[in-house]
């Protein structure tokens, strides 16, 4: 038998002798007053210990606990222990296109929740982790310690690296560098697969290096726009770009000897990835080592301290029984490795004897307050149930985003009660799209009917703002008919007075027409007095045209009528009225054309 820790032997057993060495030689304070027989007639009999017999009790526990902490052990042989990994480096895509809402909160979170689920599945490997939009850097070395991996892999964001775009040939061309003592190096990409159509550049350097590559494919064939933090769209030429899964980077992985899977909302999509990835590398030995195995004696002492601690304090009083319990229990979890504080029982147990009582503001502090800090999804699940029981349903939504889980059956619950929560806001389609989301991670019959209710509020929905639409058609139309009515009669008058304006130029035309005639009448009785009527009314027609423009165009066609002969004064006043009516008709086409065109198009 031998001690993995002597040390504490040396340091602790010997004031530990010495302590109890005084206390056992030291005489009772009666002694000195009295002799012992005196005190043996005056001591009343029981059958408890001494002082001196408790004493040397509690020295062999602590004695015994000691044995214990420098940890007995046997030596059984040696044994070889060889360290193999498939030595896997993760890239995730942060550019801009990550943040498209088509998968679940977005696609960038859900590539760093696959990434995790990767990390946990592969916990006897070596892992690291790389980030890359359009240049790449190493987040973390390969390395077996999973959760400090996890701890760097949860600090990406799309703000990590300034230059946006996504540059396949960058990450291949870094991994490449920090992995040059190996043969076969094996790389999985997450990613939307950007906006390349062709991969051979990538596709000869995987090949000319050797590196393996996997594909998971962390976007929709819909796609969706790509929102920015002030909640603006990325636009391109003045239209909202809509990011979609680009299939073209699978000839990537198959063609370097990979495999292209495109991602799900549950976890199938990493158990398949992984079976892949352990089918196709090779592990690498990377140190064998012989190290002793001992089988380990420390409970034989520590149990036996245990007993007699409990005979040591059998007599003692209440209060220094439950402080000796106290001490016990502090001593044996102590050893026990805590994750959480030791009295988060104690705040959880208050949480939920308040949501039972119906006091769901007070549950919903704790539960808050303990899922900052613990960051557990189960507390985020509970926090979105009791702002939901006091209808605070935007600060449950936003819980139950918080809320993340990798067994099915929880993240399907919380989607049911996202979808709760969203219907309860008024947000009916994002409503469908969580119930969606549960029902193809796990099917459940309540949230089928909660889905069918939905649909229906949404049907009846789209009915109303119909009938609404329908509505302001007619009245849009009822007033524009007003419009028109005002414009009918503004064109009614406009018309009434063009009219009133030809009836007047008729009017003139048939007195000119009957003075002709009357002319006739007079030519054929005295042709000598009608030339020198005419003369006399030329002379009046030209001093009338210098005082009126309108009375000119009728006087100069009367002259030239009484000038010509019947057949050319009455094609003349045929004329006169076809260029009339046609005048005022190019009017109205002419002012209408040049406003046009004068008009800008937007």
């Amino acid at each position: 038998m031998s001690f993995l820790h002597p040390e504490f032997l040396y340091y602790m057993l010997p004031p530990l002798i010495i302590l109890f060495g005084l206390l056992l030689t030291q005489k009772e304070t009666e002694a000195h007053f009295f002799s012992t027989e005196v005190i043996d007639r005056l001591r009343v009999s029981t059958n408890s210990m001494t002082k001196r017999a408790r004493n040397a009790l509690f020295f062999l526990v602590g004695f015994f606990m000691i044995i214990a902490l420098a940890e007995p052990v046997i030596d059984d042989g040696k044994i070889l222990v060889k360290a193999k990994s498939a030595d896997l480096m993760i890239a995730i895509d942060i550019s801009d296109s990550m943040l498209a809402q088509d998968l679940y909160p977005n696609r960038l979170e859900l590539a760093k929740q696959k990434a995790l689920m990767f990390l946990d599945e592969m916990s006897d490997e070596r892992v690291g982790v790389m980030a890359f939009a359009k240049s790449s850097y190493l987040v973390s070395p390969l390395s077996f310690d999973s959760s400090a991996v996890s701890f760097l892999l949860k600090q990406l964001d799309t703000n990590s690296i300034t230059e946006q775009g996504t540059n396949f040939l960058s990450i291949l061309e870094t991994f490449a560098k920090t992995s040059e003592n190996r043969d076969e190096k094996y790389l999985l990409i997450l990613s939307d697969g950007g906006d390349d159509s062709d991969f051979s550049k990538e596709i000869e350097f995987a090949q000319k290096n050797k590196i393996v590559v996997f594909v998971l494919g962390i976007a929709t064939k819909e796609g969706a726009p790509v929102k920015k933090e002030n909640g603006a769209f990325i636009t391109h030429n003045g239209k909202i770009i809509i990011s979609k899964l680009n299939e073209e980077i699978a000839s990537l992985a198959t063609k370097s000897g990979g495999v292209y899977i495109e991602s799900s909302l549950s976890n199938k999509d990493v158990k398949a990835m992984l079976k892949e990835v352990k089918s196709i590398s090779n592990v690498k030995e990377l140190k064998s080592e012989e190290i002793h195995n001992y089988k380990p004696l420390f409970y034989y002492p520590l149990g036996l301290a245990i007993l007699l601690l409990l005979m040591a304090t059998s007599s003692l009083r209440v209060k220094t029984k439950l402080s000796a319990l106290v001490l016990f229990s502090l001593l044996g979890l102590s050893s026990a490795p805590m994750k959480a504080s030791m009295l988060d029982f104690v705040e959880l147990g208050t949480a939920k004897k308040a949501y039972e009582a119906g006091e769901y503001e007070k549950s919903a502090n704790i539960y808050e307050e303990y899922a900052n800090k613990s960051q557990m999804g189960e507390a985020y699940f509970n926090t979105g149930n009791a702002y939901y029981k006091q209808k605070d349903y935007k600060k449950a939504i936003e819980a139950y985003k918080n809320a993340l889980f990798d067994k099915d059956e929880m993240r399907a619950k919380n989607f049911s009660n996202l979808g709760n929560a969203y219907a309860k806001s008024g947000e009916l389609q994002k409503a469908v799209e969580a119930y969606e989301n549960s029902l193809e991670i796990q099917e459940d019959k309540e949230t089928k009917e909660n889905l069918e209710r939905v649909k229906k509020l949404l049907k009846e929905q789209e009915s109303k703002e119909d009938e609404k639409k329908d509505k302001q058609d007619k009245n849009d139309s009822s007033e524009s008919g007003d419009e028109d009515s005002d414009e009918k009669d503004e064109k009614n008058q406009d018309e009434s007075s063009s009219k009133s304006s030809q009836s007047d130029e008729e009017k003139k035309s048939d007195e000119t027409k009957a003075k002709q005639e009357e002319d006739e009448q007079k030519k054929d009785k005295q042709d000598a007095k009608d030339k020198q009527e005419k003369k006399e009314q030329l002379d009046e027609l030209k001093e009338n045209q210098k005082k009126s423009d309108e009375d000119s165009d009728a006087d100069s066609a009367e002259m030239q009528k009484q000038e010509m002969s019947e057949a050319e004064q009455r094609k003349w006043l045929d004329e006169l009225n076809t260029q009339n009516s046609s005048f005022m008709y190019k009017l109205s086409d002419e002012e209408p054309t040049k406003e046009m065109n004068n008009e800008k198009p937007w």
